[in-house]
């Protein structure tokens, strides 16, 4: 279940649809130490009720005021806030900056129109990406979901990028699908990465046909799929937001999971085992019929090579592999397969 914080949109038009009256507010640019990124949102409704955060809490009454005077009048506004450095210190920052935050009325006026808001919420229900272009200087607005708009080569990057921000006139909204972790194998380093996952803002499952090693004793809280590793991946659904990790060292758990990950086009795929058990893996795998290009994909030995040993520190350099893999995309091996991702 996406976390509150990343169903904004989705609330904003709940409440908009049960007549309470809703305003966004995004965080449009920053400078200095701000507290949130741009694209971080809270929704306002007309009795004063919000969820989300726009700056961590150093501005967020002076937002709900200048929201709640938004939807009276049926007309977006553009605020801008010094953050100080005491008030940046108690939002967890060294120091202070500043910030451009939009506010929306949702349905009304000059606003954000249902019309609008719809297929975006739509568009994330169906883990599609999305960009919420916005020119301020007209408010005028568009909803770019692939090729043809004259701004998709700016959207595009901004998804890829993970970034919300300015092109020229236009803010650039980015809307990416949440962050998916599909762990292979519930073994002692799968019981310290799917917490550290889940810290990370990933949405983890825990695949393993071996009750009690996928027990719920010992992955308390986390969704778990004892159905065979591949049978459960292509019912979790692999896109370009998802990670697999395989921990088994089972070849016969391990490679129907690996064989379907490299058929998607998941952002990182990281198999556990040696260097010997690796070159077996590309050996089964090459006789299946996988090209070297698709092979390359595959991190193994998993993780980052940072000396680990014990479990918990074999969890800390997959994940910072894995975060590597999604921050810096172009350091990606291999070709992801045609139409994947």
């Amino acid at each position: 279940m996406i976390a509150d914080l990343d169903r904004i949109p989705e609330i904003a038009l709940d409440w908009s649809r049960a007549g309470k009256g809703a305003a966004l507010a995004t965080v449009i640019e920053t400078w200095g130490s701000a507290p949130r990124q741009c694209g971080a949102q809270m929704v306002i409704r007309s009795d004063g009720e919000m969820m989300g955060s726009v700056s961590g809490g150093c501005v967020e009454g002076a937002v709900v005021a200048e929201a709640l005077e938004a939807l009276e009048a049926g007309a977006p506004r553009i605020l801008d806030y010094g953050v100080s450095d005491a008030d940046a210190f108690a939002a967890g920052l060294a120091c202070g900056g500043r910030i451009r935050v939009l506010v929306e009325p949702v349905g009304t006026g000059q606003g954000l129109p249902l019309t609008l808001l719809e297929p975006l919420v739509a568009a994330r229900a169906a883990r599609r990406p999305a960009v919420y272009a916005l020119r301020p200087e007209d408010w005028e607005r568009r909803l770019l979901l692939g090729p043809g708009d004259p701004l998709w080569r700016e959207a595009e990057a901004a998804l890829v990028g993970d970034r919300s921000g300015f092109a020229g006139p236009w803010f650039l909204g980015v809307h990416n699908p949440p962050l998916r972790m599909a762990i292979v194998g519930a073994a002692h380093i799968a019981q310290a990465l799917a917490p550290m996952a889940r810290l990370a803002g990933y949405d983890v499952i825990v695949i393993d046909p071996r009750e009690a090693f996928a027990s719920p004793a010992r992955f308390p809280g986390f969704r778990l799929s004892h159905d065979w590793p591949d049978a459960a991946l292509s019912a979790y659904g692999l896109d370009g937001r998802t990670a697999v990790v395989t921990l088994t060292h089972d070849a016969k758990l391990d490679d129907p999971a690996i064989r379907t990950a490299l058929r998607s086009g998941v952002f990182y795929l990281g198999s556990l085992g040696s260097a010997r058990t690796h070159a077996s893996r590309v050996a089964r795998l090459t006789a299946a019929g996988f090209d070297a290009g698709l092979i390359a994909r595959i991190h193994g030995p998993v993780g980052a090579d940072i000396g680990a040993r014990a479990p918990a520190e074999i969890a800390v350099s997959i994940l910072a592999q894995v975060t590597e893999r999604l921050r810096r995309p172009q350091t990606r091996p291999g070709p992801v397969p045609q139409g994947a991702g």
